[in-house]
């Protein structure tokens, strides 16, 4: 038993040491191919070259490609704590990203302490709107809180494909194909303000979930699509001022 243990330690070791890079290395070269638009993306580009603090929000399904996006901005990134989520905090190691591991279930308050700290150090952060678990689509509260105690604005970010491999993961975690063509939204920052009551939070909390569903249907409407995660009905579109936003206004776009 203890040279089976053994054993199958020493093979996580080393797929831990191999794995990552491996695919680090394949998504440079399959994202590499793929045709990006980028839309409204002026104040978030504008505060990266001022050296602006920020934090991205994005949704579940989008991590693997914003990794590769975002790559080389040296970012703090809230990793799940799970024994699953070390290969994808090597994956953001390998993406120039610094890892912090926690969740809503596992060192939730200690990561966001460390999220706090390395904002502290000049750092930019990005965080999954909807956790490490779900439910997909609908942002929790640590965002909130990270942007109200650190005094930096959200930035949300939502992409789509044109073509896709989606998995059956609680999140339909979407992987474009070589050669898609991938349109990204940015949303305007969010400043958050402090020392928010609970029904402030909820507030803000609920302004950052319909700002990424807006971005979200705008970025798959882009494409002649409807939700990739087939159900039309679970999220909403942003409404403000008792009007339904389909696509942001004044949209710019930049093809890269």
């Amino acid at each position: 038993m203890s040279i089976s243990l053994a054993c199958s330690a020493l093979g996580r070791r080393i797929a831990l040491a191999l794995l990552p890079p491996l695919v680090a290395r394949l998504m440079r070269l399959w994202f590499g191919t793929c045709r990006l638009e980028v839309r409204d993306a002026q104040e978030f580009y504008g505060r990266l070259e001022r050296g602006d603090q920020m934090i991205a929000s994005f949704w579940h399904y989008s991590f693997f490609y914003l990794f590769y996006y975002l790559r080389g901005r040296h970012a703090a990134t809230m990793v799940s704590a799970s024994t699953d989520g070390e290969y994808i905090a090597r994956l953001a190691l390998c993406f120039g990203h610094q890892p912090v591991r926690g969740s809503s279930h596992r060192r939730g308050f200690r990561a966001l302490r460390e999220m706090l700290a390395a904002l502290a150090r000049g750092l930019n952060a990005g965080i999954v709107a909807d956790g490490s678990q779900g439910p997909a689509r609908r942002a929790q509260a640590g965002c909130i809180l990270m942007a109200s105690h650190s005094g930096c604005p959200i930035f949300p970010v939502a992409w789509a494909a044109s073509r896709a491999i989606i998995f059956h993961s609680w999140d339909r975690t979407v992987l474009p194909l070589p050669f898609s063509r991938i349109v990204l939204y940015h949303g305007p920052p969010i400043p958050v303000p402090p020392d928010l009551s609970a029904a402030e939070t909820e507030a803000w909390r609920q302004h950052l979930e319909d700002e990424l569903n807006r971005l979200y249907h705008a970025a798959w409407q882009a494409l002649g699509k409807g939700p990739h995660d087939g159900n039309r009905a679970r999220r909403r579109h942003a409404v403000a001022g008792g009007r339904q936003h389909n696509q942001p206004s004044g949209q710019q776009t930049l093809h890269i």
